[in-house]
């Protein structure tokens, strides 16, 4: 019995997605889970954490498998689990941005962009002239 050429191709459309949806979904989230599971495990004492909430400090002490403790301020200790680290910065390493100068050029970047835009002249501000 030979196959009917118009079941396969009934089916290849579904294995096309498949295999797009494989390699633009799939595949990086895999590898974004192993880059995190690698540099949780990689984590020690005296590192610069950053925690999914946001709480930034440094490991005071690695508990067990699954927690750690960080310190937040000056005899200020937190348990947290290891999986809600999203960021590991390395003894010394400087923040990215720091909130004075970059928050100024953040602004005037704003500022500029704002007067270019009244300067061209957009499509709200032609029909509420």
């Amino acid at each position: 019995m030979t196959p009917n050429w118009q079941t396969i191709e009934q089916f290849l459309p579904l294995v096309l997605i498949f295999v797009v949806f494989y390699y633009l979904l799939i595949r990086p989230q895999q590898k974004k889970v192993k880059e995190h599971k690698a540099m949780v495990d990689a984590l020690r004492r005296g590192d610069t954490v950053v925690t999914a909430g946001g709480l930034i400090g440094r490991v005071a002490k690695v508990m067990d498998d699954n927690t750690v403790q960080i310190e937040i301020a000056d005899n200020v200790r937190v348990r947290v689990v290891r999986g809600t680290l999203a960021e590991v910065r390395s003894k010394g390493e400087a923040a990215k941005e720091s909130d004075g100068e970059s928050g100024a050029k953040a602004a005037n970047k704003n500022e500029s962009a704002a007067q270019a835009s009244e300067r061209k002249g957009g499509l709200l501000s032609k029909l509420f002239k």
